[in-house]
C-alpha cells in the first residue's frame, strides 16, 4: 500500500510542477493546447476550452504543450505534410509556397498557405494515418505562426512560463517543511512518539509515551538524545524514563548501527512553531537542501558521487520507506523530493526547463532566434545527458532492491 501512496505523491509533484508551466503560461496569453500527466499514449483524455487534458501510460513525468515554443521552420513542412504530399499530389504545390515563406521568414504567406492546405486536405481521402499526421502537422504550424506563440513572447514571459514549474515545487517544498514545523517537527521534546519494531529499544521495554530523563546516567534534554545515543559507540545504555508519573530504569541494551550512526530505534516527538518560525526554519531547510544538492551534483561533474543517484524506481522506493515510518517521514521525504525535481529541471540542458530558459536568455540578448539546428543538436546532447543519469539511478536502485 505504500508504494500506491508513493506514486500517488511522486504525481502530485509532477502535477504542481506542470500546473505552473500551465497557469503561467495561461496568464501570459500563451494559451497551452494540451496538459498531461505522464507521456502518450493516453489512457484517459477530456478537451475542454480547446485544451486537452490528459493522463499519459508512462508515468516518467510529464508535459504542457504551449503553442509555437519553436520558430517555424521548413522543416517542419516535411515532418507534419511529407507523406501527405505523397499520397496527393494536388498538395505539393502549396506544401512548397508554405515552405519557401518560412524560409524567407514571410508569415503573412506562410499563414495563408496553411489555410489553403487545410481546405485541400479536407477534400482529399487519406490514409487515416496520413491523414492524423497532416492535422497535426498543419495545427502547430497554425500554433508557431500565431500572434501568441512561445517563440514570439517577450523574454520574460518565456522565462517566467518556463521557470513557473520549478518554482511550483520550491514553494511546495517550503509550504511543506513550514507545515511540518508548525505542527509535530517543529521543536523536540524528549517524550517517546514512536518505537521501530525489533530494534534495541523496542527490546528494553521503550513506548510511546515515555519521557526519557537520562540515558547511560546522563541526564539528558531534547537536544543531547541523539548525541549521547550515538556517542556511546555501542557500549550498554541504560535508559531512565518517566511512566505515568513514576521513574523507571530500563534494562541495559546495546545501541545498534543505522544509517551511519549507533541508535536504539524511536523517535522523539515534536512541538509546533509559530507560523513565522515555522517559515524561516522552511526557508533554511530549503537553502541548506539546496546546498547539499548542489554540492551532489558538483562531485557527479568530477567523477563522484554515482552512488547518490536514483531513478524514478528508488524515488518511489525512498518515498515507500518514508510512509512505513510514518506520515511526518513520508511528507518530509515528498518535500525533498520536490526541491529535487526543481533542481533537477533547472539544469541548462536542453530539454529540461534550464535549457529552454538559457536559450530564452540568448536570444534576448542577441535579439534574433538561435538557429533551429543548434537547438537540435544542445537537445541531442542534453537528451543523451539525462539519459545516462536515468541508466545510471536505475542501475544504482536495481543494486540496492536486490
Amino acid at each position: 500500500m505504500t508504494i500506491a501512496y508513493s506514486i500517488i505523491g511522486l504525481g502530485v509533484l509532477i502535477f504542481v510542477h506542470e500546473l505552473g508551466h500551465f497557469l503561467v503560461s495561461l496568464g501570459l496569453g500563451m494559451r497551452p493546447r494540451r496538459f498531461y500527466i505522464g507521456f502518450p499514449p493516453a489512457i484517459w483524455k477530456t478537451t475542454r476550452n480547446g485544451i486537452e487534458y490528459g493522463l499519459g501510460a508512462v508515468p516518467l513525468g510529464g508535459f504542457v504543450k504551449i503553442p509555437g515554443m519553436h520558430r517555424p521552420a521548413p522543416v517542419d513542412v516535411d515532418v507534419g505534410l511529407g507523406r501527405a504530399v505523397g499520397e496527393a499530389q494536388v498538395l505539393a504545390a502549396p506544401t512548397d509556397r508554405l515552405r519557401a515563406a518560412l524560409a524567407a521568414g514571410d508569415h503573412d504567406t506562410a499563414r495563408d498557405a496553411v489555410r489553403v492546405l487545410r481546405e485541400l486536405v479536407d477534400e482529399q481521402k487519406l490514409d487515416p494515418r496520413v491523414d492524423v499526421a497532416a492535422r497535426k502537422g498543419l495545427d502547430d504550424l497554425d500554433d508557431a505562426l500565431g500572434p501568441n506563440a512561445y517563440w514570439r513572447a517577450p523574454t520574460w514571459k518565456r522565462v517566467a512560463a518556463i521557470a513557473a514549474g520549478p518554482v511550483a515545487n520550491v514553494v511546495l517544498a517550503v509550504v511543506v517543511f513550514a507545515i511540518l514545523f508548525m505542527t509535530s517537527a517543529g521543536k523536540a521534546t524528549t517524550t517517546i512518539d514512536r518505537v521501530a519494531t525489533d530494534s534495541p529499544a523496542a527490546s528494553m521495554g521503550l513506548r510511546a509515551g515515555d519521557r526519557i530523563v537520562s540515558i547511560g546516567g546522563t541526564p539528558v534534554g531534547p537536544a543531547d538524545v541523539s548525541r549521547v545515543i550515538a556517542g556511546s559507540g555501542g557500549r550498554p545504555l541504560t535508559v531512565v524514563v518517566e511512566r505515568d508519573r513514576e521513574r523507571v530504569t530500563l534494562p541495559s541494551t546495546r545501541p545498534e548501527p543505522m544509517d551511519g550512526a549507533y541508535r536504539l530505534g524511536f523517535v522523539l516527538a515534536g512541538t509546533g512553531l509559530p507560523v513565522h518560525e515555522a517559515l524561516g526554519k522552511a526557508f533554511v531547510l530549503t537553502w541548506d537542501v539546496t546546498r547539499e544538492i548542489g554540492k551532489a551534483l558538483g562531485r557527479l561533474v568530477q567523477g563522484e558521487g554515482r552512488e547518490e543517484i536514483s531513478s524514478p524506481i528508488g524515488i518511489v522506493q525512498g518515498s515507500s520507506n518514508a510512509a512505513e515510518e510514518g506520515a511526518q517521514s513520508f511528507v518530509f521525504v515528498l518535500g525533498l523530493i520536490s526541491l529535487s525535481i526543481a533542481l533537477l529541471n533547472l539544469l541548462p540542458l536542453l530539454p529540461l526547463d534550464g535549457g529552454h530558459i538559457v536559450f530564452a536568455v540568448a536570444e534576448g540578448v542577441r535579439g534574433r532566434a538561435v538557429r533551429r539546428e543548434i537547438y537540435e543538436r544542445v537537445s541531442v546532447v542534453g537528451i543523451g545527458i539525462v539519459l545516462l543519469l536515468f541508466v545510471v539511478g536505475l542501475s544504482n536502485d536495481i543494486g540496492r532492491l536486490s
